[in-house]
């Protein structure tokens, strides 16, 4: 049987493009990185509750916890001391009623917070305050309740004009506006102008998802909500709806406007920041933290790993700031040159 001849083999050609070439060396993939972090794009919440002697662990948190009055100045000077861009300050009150009227008394924990904040950080950094009646209302809703029980939007908006005002006098340098009330931000940027408070600015949660990953948030405020909030934020589902409450917030007056939760919703993240004229932030929340903190523990995943890469993701997606819990640790692996 005659022997066949097996043909020659041609040689692969070599790549055209190599992209490799810029991820050769870490040295290289930083100087080519299209996404940075920088500890001044950071903000870090703060829980504060009244009456607490010393700072009190959260359980669903690890890491996390409530500062008392005594505890805070020396969170904000680190927060400060670490270049971060700001704090946003949580009030978590011994007392509550229907209308939460511990968001307006100006000994409230939250406003008294506010101030000692504002004394420690001494211009450092920026602080942030919370606009909403969630943490201060014995019904856990976002706001005030009409006679079915339902949430009364227009008499809200009242009551947010007042707690904006009390906030601003307090010495807080932004409102974060996280109700998801129709009408709330031009509703408290004509109570700030009324009252001389023109050059305070407002933070606008436009895009707030009704998520799954708030269960932690709830414990660090104590949250007493029962049933949910889906009349007022938003559906899960709905991506439009998200950039249409955003524009909706711009031109009523809105300085910054919020993405929350950021993981979940980079899409709208993304909308917003292809489509905004002002500065678009998101919101790391709770939830997110406590799985990866979670996963960690049981050494399923590389916790810094996730941690930088979250964030990364979120600012990739069009974020010009991050609230997230890791902050002030996240600040000193970016102050360390420690990202790889």
């Amino acid at each position: 049987m005659p022997h066949r001849r097996l043909g020659r083999v041609s040689p692969t050609p070599a790549p055209r493009d190599r992209p490799r070439r810029l991820r050769d060396t870490p040295a290289m993939r930083r100087l080519v990185s299209e996404t940075r972090l920088d500890p001044a794009d950071l903000v870090l919440p703060i829980f504060v509750r009244e009456g607490a002697a010393a700072p009190l662990p959260i359980a669903s948190m690890p890491g996390v916890v409530q500062h008392s009055l005594e505890s805070l100045p020396g969170a904000v000077t680190d927060a400060a001391a670490a270049g971060l861009g700001g704090v946003m300050l949580f009030g978590v009150p011994e007392q509550r009623d229907a209308r939460g009227s511990g968001a307006t008394d100006p000994e409230g924990i939250l406003n008294v917070a506010t101030r000692v904040a504002a004394d420690a950080a001494d211009g450092a950094l920026v602080v942030q305050t919370d606009l909403c009646l969630d943490e201060f209302t014995d019904h856990g809703h976002c706001g005030v309740l009409d006679m079915l029980g339902r949430v009364d939007n227009d008499a809200t908006l009242e009551r947010y004009q007042e707690m904006a005002i009390v906030q601003a006098a307090s010495g807080s340098q932004l409102l974060g506006l996280s109700g998801m009330m129709d009408g709330q931000v031009a509703a408290v940027r004509e109570a700030l102008d009324g009252s001389g408070f023109s050059n305070t600015p407002i933070l606008a949660y436009s895009a707030k998802y009704a998520s799954a990953f708030y269960g932690p948030f709830r414990d660090a405020i104590e949250s007493t909500l029962e049933g949910d909030r889906r009349t007022y934020q938003l559906d899960p589902g709905n991506r439009r709806e998200g950039l249409r409450e955003a524009l909706i917030d711009i031109d009523e007056g809105a300085d910054i406007v919020m993405v929350k939760p950021a993981g979940s919703y980079l899409d709208v993240l993304a909308d917003i920041s292809a489509a905004s004229v002002v500065p678009v932030w998101a919101y790391q929340v709770s939830g997110e933290y406590a799985m990866i903190e979670a996963a960690a523990a049981h050494g399923w995943i590389d916790r810094k790993r996730a941690v930088i890469e979250t964030v990364r993701g979120i600012r990739r997606a069009g974020a010009d700031a991050v609230l997230t819990y890791w902050a002030l640790e996240l600040a000193d692996w970016i102050r360390k040159g420690d990202l790889a």
